[in-house]
C-alpha cells in the first residue's frame, strides 16, 4: 500500500500584499505590482473623495456605490470612444485594402 506524502502548499511569492488606505479605511490588498495597487488605492480614494465633497454624504458604503458608478461611467466612455475608434480605423483598412486589390488587378490585367 503506498502512501501520500505531504507536500507543502506553494506559495506564489510574487504575490505580495499592500497596505492601502482609501476614504480613511486601512486595507491589505495582494498582487503582484505594488506599485499599480497603490495607484489604484490612490484612484479609488480621489472619487470617493470626489464624490463625499459633492454629494455631503458621510455614509462610507454610499459614496463607494457613488463612486463605483463614477468610475463604471468613465470606463464605459472611454471603451466607447475606443471601440468607435477601432471601428473607424477597421473601415479606412478596409477601403485601403479594396482600393490596392483594385490597383493589383489593373497592373496584372495589363
Amino acid at each position: 500500500m503506498a502512501t501520500a506524502t505531504k507536500h507543502p502548499p506553494i506559495q506564489d511569492t510574487s504575490n505580495t500584499s499592500v497596505r492601502v488606505e482609501i476614504f480613511d479605511q486601512a486595507y491589505n490588498l495582494r498582487g503582484t505590482n505594488p506599485e499599480y495597487i497603490l495607484k489604484l488605492a490612490e484612484y479609488v480614494d480621489g472619487k470617493m473623495r470626489a464624490v463625499a465633497d459633492q454629494t455631503h454624504t458621510v455614509d462610507s458604503s454610499r459614496l463607494a456605490v457613488l463612486a463605483a458608478l463614477n468610475i463604471a461611467d468613465e470606463y464605459h466612455l472611454l471603451k466607447a470612444n475606443l471601440d468607435g475608434g477601432i471601428s473607424d480605423s477597421s473601415k479606412r483598412a478596409r477601403r485601403l485594402l479594396e482600393a490596392l486589390d483594385e490597383v493589383l488587378e489593373n497592373h496584372h490585367a495589363r
